[in-house]
C-alpha cells in the first residue's frame, strides 16, 4: 500500500469501529492480529473492542493525527466520553472523560497484523482527582 492507501484504509477501518461493524472487522484487521506483543487473534481483538464499548457507551474514535510510512500508520486518538463504572481500573462512575491514545500498526498484505497502543491513563485519572 502507498501512503495514500494506508490513510484511506486507516480511515475505513476507524469508521468500522465506530459503527460497531463487527461482521465486517476481518476487512481490515488479519486473523493473526497481535495486541501490544500478545497475539490474541480476531476474535480476542473484536471481544476486546465490544468490551470498549460496553464499558464506554459513547465511545467514538476520533482522529487527531495520521502518519503513514508503509507498513506502519501512527495516528493520535482523541476521546471524549462518558464510560459507566470503572476505566482502566479507576472509578468513573458516568463522568465525562477526555483522554487520548498513541497507537502504532502495522499493515501487511491488507489487513492490521499488530497494534501497538498507549492510552493517556493518567489524564483520567486526573479528571477523577480534580471531580
Amino acid at each position: 500500500m502507498t501512503r495514500d492507501d494506508l490513510h484511506d484504509f486507516y480511515r475505513a477501518y476507524i469508521a468500522c469501529l465506530n459503527r460497531q461493524d463487527w461482521p465486517n472487522l476481518h476487512r481490515y484487521v488479519g486473523e493473526a492480529v497481535r495486541y501490544n506483543g500478545a497475539s490474541i487473534g480476531l476474535d480476542g481483538y473484536r471481544a476486546m473492542l465490544i468490551g470498549d464499548f460496553e464499558a464506554i457507551p459513547d465511545l467514538a474514535f476520533n482522529i487527531e493525527l495520521i502518519v503513514a510510512e508503509p507498513p506502519t500508520v501512527a495516528s493520535r486518538l482523541a476521546f471524549d466520553c462518558t464510560p459507566v463504572g470503572t476505566l482502566f481500573g479507576l472509578p468513573v462512575n458516568g463522568r465525562r472523560m477526555r483522554f487520548t491514545e498513541n497507537v502504532f500498526y502495522e499493515v501487511r498484505e491488507g489487513a492490521i497484523r499488530s497494534v501497538w497502543s498507549v492510552i493517556d491513563k493518567a489524564a483520567v485519572a486526573a479528571q477523577i482527582r480534580d471531580a
